[in-house]
């Protein structure tokens, strides 16, 4: 009966390595998973800027934000008037008051 008790303590350990090999296993494949998520979502993410960034940029330069040209008045040479002179009139001497 020695025999015997020694062979079943063994199968216990053995299972007990088993489940704690399995657990370790486990768990580097969380730790994994968790990596290479934060790498998906933080690649996602910037593309996602870059795409805001983009569309904005393309709305107020190409879109319905960008401003309407309008033509301005401003005067081409053969245009412009000549300035007109213009008369101030001159200082007038007043008599010294009396005293």
């Amino acid at each position: 009966m020695a025999a015997g008790a020694g062979r079943s303590k063994s199968r216990v350990e053995q299972e007990r390595a088993r489940v704690y090999r399995a657990r370790q296993e486990f768990h580097q494949g969380l730790i994994a998973r968790r990596r290479r998520d934060n790498l998906i979502a933080g690649v996602a993410g910037g593309a996602l800027i870059l795409a805001v960034i983009g569309g904005q940029i393309a709305f107020y330069t190409v879109g319905p934000g960008a401003p309407v040209p309008s033509p301005s008045a401003t005067p081409t040479p053969s245009d412009a008037p000549t300035p007109a002179p213009t008369t101030e009139p001159a200082p007038v001497e007043s008599p010294a008051p009396t005293p």
